[in-house]
């Protein structure tokens, strides 16, 4: 096989996400009208019905529903995908300022009613102004990207908040692994100085993929131990009795 050949197999770089949620919304984001194909770096691929992304209040977890109702004043929606959360904000009053690296997702966010801009943490795009509440819900603590990467994107979100701001979010515990598919890329992260949970991911849409990033399924105990080296001091963190996922409150 040439080198030509090896090249031509590799997926083209762009904004994949969007491409599914434009899908999704167009459909009238009808269960299972678009299917968001994740990627993993061990080469394990998984399939979610991308609905998901535009789900209401009544369809999310207790956790995410708890985390949702903790906002106040003006919020920051960090991976606001297709406006779920940020859209429910809008609608009791809230001022709300969505921030995704997809285009397509933030195209379909203004849409939808609710600000919106292109970037990620830790670069966040300048002239965003102040915020009382940064928001990682819908599981959005893997953003955190992983232990290295942590501190320096708490820091950036800090420094857009005001005194007393809060973090509300939500995460994944990732276990031991042991039993599961998960366990031998457990000891493989293990091994490469990376936290066990953390994951190398990118989204593929056909030919189309993302470029590859970070999402930590933080224990919470990984996670307490970040805020030491942070602005943000932890204020609750409640855990789902029958699963692996955590809410969390942090105050700035």
């Amino acid at each position: 096989m040439g080198i030509m050949e090896l090249v031509a197999k590799q997926p083209r770089i762009d904004d994949a996400f969007g491409r599914v949620l434009a899908r999704c919304w167009e459909s009238g984001a009808a269960p299972w009208s678009a299917v968001e194909v994740i990627e993993r770096d061990d080469g394990l691929i998984t399939a979610n019905d991308a609905a998901r992304y535009f789900s209401e209040p009544a369809q999310w977890s207790a956790l995410d529903r708890w985390a949702w109702e903790q906002a106040e004043g003006r919020i920051l929606d960090v991976g606001c995908g297709g406006g779920r959360h940020a859209v429910e904000w809008v609608t009791r009053g809230h001022e709300v300022v969505g921030v995704d690296p997809s285009p397509g997702a933030v195209q379909i966010t203004r849409e939808r009613g609710a600000k919106a801009v292109v970037g990620s943490v830790p670069s966040l795009p300048e002239g965003l102004g102040e915020f009382d509440t940064i928001a990682l819900c819908g599981a959005s603590i893997g953003l955190l990207g992983g232990p290295e990467q942590a501190p320096q994107i708490l820091s950036a979100l800090a420094e857009v908040t005001n005194p007393g701001a809060r973090l509300i979010g939500t995460g994944t515990d990732p276990g031991d692994g042991a039993g599961t598919i998960h366990a031998d890329y457990h000891l493989w992260n293990l091994s490469r100085g990376r936290a066990r949970g953390q994951l190398r991911l990118r989204v593929r849409d056909g030919a189309v993929a993302t470029p590859w990033f970070d999402y930590w399924l933080a224990s919470p105990d990984e996670l307490t131990a970040i805020l030491d080296r942070s602005a943000w001091t932890l204020e609750t963190l409640d855990r789902d009795p029958t699963g692996s996922g955590y809410a969390v409150s942090l105050r700035r």
